[in-house]
C-alpha cells in the first residue's frame, strides 16, 4: 500500500483543521493514522558501535561488545545476544562481536536495542574461556560451563540497563551452539527483566560431526536448568546440524521439559551442508523468530523497518553478476574485511579480528577457484577502494 510522504499529509491535516470539523472527521482520523504509520516505517539511523564492558573477570580489556540500535525517541526493550565456540581453539581468539552484524540488525529494526557479547577469553575479551570449566572429555561438566558462561550475559545486561534509552525491564537472550546452552543456563537463573529467550543449536562438546563427547552429561545439563527455569524459550535446530543432530536434540529437549523447563522446539528444514550454521540464514529463522515474539507480545514496533540497503559503493570493475551480488553482500557485513578479484574469480572476509587478516583470508577464498597463472589482488578494505 502507497504511503503519502509525513510533510504532504501535514499540511493536508492542517488545512483539514482550518475547514468544518464536523464534515472532516473521519478523513482527518484517516490521514492522522497514515501518518502515524509513515513515520513507523521510515527508514531511522542506526547506530553500530563496538564498546568494552568493563569487568573485572574480564580484564584488562572486560567483554567486547557490539551496540546495534535504530536510533529513535524512548527507551526500548534490549537483546542480549553470544557466540558459539569453533571446533578449533585456536579459532577462539578471531571471534568478533561483528560477526553477528546481520542478525543483530534484524531486532534492530524491529525496536530493539542489541549489544552481541564475546564472551570472556574469546578474541578481544579478557578473562577465562568458559570452555576451561567444561572438563576434559570423558570427564565433562557442561552444566559448570555453561553457568560460568552465562554470567557474562548477566554482566552484559546490568551494563545494558544503565544505557539512556534502554527500558530495563524488558530483555530477551539470543545463543548459538555453546552461547545457546548459556542462554538456557541463564533462564535457570533469570535476572527480573528476561521475558524470553531464543537458544540456536545449543550444545557443547562435540568433536567432529555427530560426535559428541559425553553427550549423556550435556543431556544432564538441560535436565538440571530445566528444574529452574521457567522463562518462555524458542529453541531452534536444524534437521542437518552435524554438531548436535535431530535424535540428540530432541532429547535435550525432553529432558529440559520434563522438569517443568518451557520452551517451544522447532526442528528447522536442512540448511546449506551443516544446518550447525542455522542462526547465519537469517531468511531461515525470520519469520519462526517474529511467530514467538508476537505470541509474546514481545514486539515492540508494529512492524519493521524497513531492510537496510548496502552502501552507495560502486563494485569492483569486471565482475559478473555473481561476484556483484557477492560484493553487495560483503558491504553489508561488518569489520574488519576484504574482497579480492582475479580475472575470472573472486573471494572475500568479513568480520575478522583485523584488517591484515581479512586481507589473507579474502585472497586465500579467491585462490580456490582461481584460474592458473591468473593471481588475486584485494580491491577493497572495509568498503573503501584499494587500488594497486
Amino acid at each position: 500500500m502507497w504511503v503519502p510522504h509525513v510533510s504532504i499529509l501535514r499540511r493536508g491535516i492542517r488545512a483539514l483543521y482550518s475547514s468544518s470539523v464536523r464534515n472532516c472527521c473521519p478523513l482527518l482520523l484517516l490521514l492522522v493514522a497514515l501518518s502515524a504509520n509513515a513515520q513507523t516505517t521510515a527508514a531511522p539511523h542506526y547506530v553500530e558501535r563496538e564498546i568494552f564492558i568493563p569487568w573485572t573477570q574480564a580484564a584488562p580489556n572486560g567483554l567486547d561488545t557490539l551496540l546495534v540500535y535504530a536510533d529513535l525517541p524512548g527507551k526500548h526493550p534490549f537483546v542480549v545476544m553470544t557466540h558459539g565456540s569453533s571446533r578449533k581453539p585456536e579459532e577462539h581468539a578471531e571471534v568478533t562481536p561483528w560477526g553477528f552484524l546481520p542478525q543483530a540488525q534484524w531486532f534492530a529494526r524491529r525496536g530493539w536495542v542489541v549489544l552481541v557479547v564475546v564472551r570472556r577469553g574469546y578474541g578481544h575479551s579478557g578473562g577465562e574461556q568458559d570452555g576451561r570449566r567444561a572438563g576434559h572429555c570423558p570427564s565433562t561438566d557442561y552444566q559448570a560451563a555453561a553457568e560460568y558462561a552465562a554470567e557474562d550475559l548477566r554482566v552484559a545486561m546490568d551494563y545494558a540497563r544503565s544505557l539512556p534509552n534502554v527500558d530495563p525491564d524488558r530483555a530477551i537472550a539470543v545463543g548459538v551452539s555453546t552461547g545457546g546452552l548459556a542462554t538456557v543456563a541463564l533462564t535457570a537463573n533469570a535476572p527480573r527483566e528476561l521475558v524470553a529467550a531464543i537458544n540456536f543449536a545449543g550444545g557443547r562438546g562435540s568433536q567432529a560431526d555427530h560426535d559428541v563427547c559425553n553427550p549423556d552429561d550435556l543431556v544432564h545439563a538441560y535436565k538440571d536448568f530445566g528444574k529452574h527455569s521457567r522463562v518462555p524459550m524458542l529453541w531452534l535446530y536444524a534437521q542437518n546440524d552435524k554438531f548436535f543432530w535431530p535424535e540428540l536434540a530432541q532429547k535435550f529437549d525432553a529432558a529440559f521439559r520434563s522438569q517443568g523447563g518451557n520452551d517451544q522446539f522447532v526442528l528447522a528444514p536442512p540448511i546449506g551442508d551443516d544446518g550447525h550454521s542455522l542462526f547465519r540464514h537469517v531468511d531461515a529463522w525470520s519469520d519462526t523468530v517474529d511467530a514467538f515474539l508476537i505470541a509474546h507480545q514481545l514486539n515492540p514496533l508494529p512492524q519493521p523497518f524497513p531492510e537496510i540497503p548496502p552502501p552507495n559503493v560502486p563494485p569492483p570493475p569486471g565482475l559478473s553478476e555473481n561476484g556483484q551480488h557477492a560484493f553487495e553482500s560483503y558491504l553489508l557485513l561488518g569489520p574488519h574485511k576484504a574482497f579480492a578479484t582475479s580475472p575470472h574469480s573472486f573471494g572475500f572476509s568479513t568480520a575478522q579480528i583485523s584488517a591484515d587478516d581479512a586481507r589473507h583470508k579474502a585472497l586465500d577464498n579467491c585462490r580456490h577457484s582461481v584460474r592458473s597463472g591468473e593471481d588475486c589482488v584485494v580491491v577493497s578494505v572495509d568498503n573503501a577502494a584499494v587500488h594497486p
